[in-house]
């Protein structure tokens, strides 16, 4: 795709239009920044994600469909839409993508974190068809304690929420078991962070493959060798 190439499934217009928001850090959360139209074509396309955590996409088979908004959130024309909403040079700064997949309701999901220092913006996109439960939404918090929020959306289809990484940048959700698909984008420091990220998140794809080592990632602390 080309610097001036239109999107193929994600909306400018809807992007472009979204608030940011400065409390409790900046923010701004787009409703449907893939039309509900081109639901259907790309759920269709997804990764089949068995078990919880997050993945490289080396190491997810997709869909064509799938394949396209991976494009346009990798390509020039949006890095150039979240400089301009948080007023931010990230000419140099390479993006790092990875797709979560399920989660199992236990205690250790959703742990309240401002992500890592190496991460500068930080971009969500909802790949789930739907999301019944309270539980499990993604919040917006004010401080490291997760009733104490300032915005919630559920991870479905379409819904993206972008944030400027910061000391307070505290976010996370209350444990739900479920289907919760999602597509997190950062723009990081470095490419040495990018290459870390992909060599860990294939090293835990691998172990989730073991049964006996994926029910006791499965029990482990979040926190436990991981600042998101």
């Amino acid at each position: 795709m080309s610097d001036d190439a239109p999107f193929l499934m994600l909306d400018e217009a809807a992007i472009k239009a979204a608030e940011l928001r400065r409390d409790p850090y900046d923010y701004t959360f787009v409703e449907n920044a893939i039309s509900a139209d081109h639901k259907a074509e790309v759920l269709a396309d997804v990764p089949v994600i068995p078990d919880r955590g997050s993945y490289a996409l080396a190491n997810l088979r997709y869909g064509q469909k799938f394949s396209n908004c991976m494009q346009d959130l990798l390509s020039p024309r949006f890095r150039r839409l979240v400089e301009q909403k948080f007023d931010i040079d990230l000419s140099n700064k390479p993006a790092s993508i990875v797709m979560m997949g399920n989660t199992t309701g236990h205690y250790n999901e959703g742990y309240a974190h401002p992500d890592s220092k190496h991460k500068i913006i930080t971009v969500l996109l909802g790949f789930t068809a739907e999301w019944p439960h309270e539980r499990g939404r993604l919040r917006v918090l004010r401080s490291n304690d997760r009733d104490d929020y300032a915005f919630e959306f559920a991870p479905e289809f379409g819904k993206m929420l972008m944030f400027r990484v910061c000391d307070h940048s505290w976010h996370g959700f209350l444990p739900q078991k479920g289907n919760r698909m999602s597509v997190q984008l950062c723009y990081v420091d470095s490419e040495w962070y990018v290459h870390r990220e992909n060599i860990r998140h294939g090293l835990s794809s691998f172990a989730k493959s073991i049964p006996i080592v994926r029910q006791i990632i499965d029990w482990m602390p979040r926190s436990f060798g991981n600042k998101g």
